[in-house]
This record gives C-alpha cells, structure tokens and sequence, in this order.
C-alpha cells in the first residue's frame, strides 16, 4: 500500500522534543507515530509508552547517593556472613 502524506499540528516545542527523543530511541517522528496508530488500532485503545522513565526525586536521590557511597551496605562473603550481619544487634 502506498503511503499517505497526513498534515497535523503540533506545538513547535513539542515537535522538537519529540524529535529529539525518537532520534535517541533510533526512530524518527513518522515511524514513531505509525507505531502509536498501528498499535492503537491493533488494541482499540491508546496503547502503551515507549521511553526512558524519568525517576522520581526520591528515586533521584537514592541515585545520588549511591554514587556517594552513601547509605550503602559493606559487601559480605558468603550469605552466612550476611545472615549473621542481619541477626547482630546494632
């Protein structure tokens, strides 16, 4: 079938950003919509999400002080050593 050319408007910024995230994502913004219309028709429902999530502040700082060092466990050798770590009274 032979495809068609459909005009839409979209916010200029919005475009852009979209763009930016497709090439990010190996798509550009016509495969990235035919994808959107090909699964909605393919579920009759708006479909699904394709990206990287955004994590939450609390998730951001957990993120954070990890790099840190912050708030981590020592490492343990063997899970005996572990379990005895978990049953110390601290």
């Amino acid at each position: 079938m032979t495809p068609v050319s459909t005009n839409i408007k979209i916010d200029p910024d919005l475009k852009r950003e979209s763009q930016i995230l497709f090439e990010q994502l190996g798509l550009n913004l016509s495969t990235a919509i035919n994808m959107f219309l090909r699964q909605s028709v393919r579920e009759q429902a708006i479909p699904f999400r394709v990206g990287n999530p955004v994590p939450n502040s609390e998730t951001l700082k957990a993120i954070e002080d990890a790099k840190k060092g912050i708030g981590l466990s020592r490492g343990f050798s063997s899970v005996a050593e572990l379990m005895e770590d978990l049953d110390a009274d601290d």
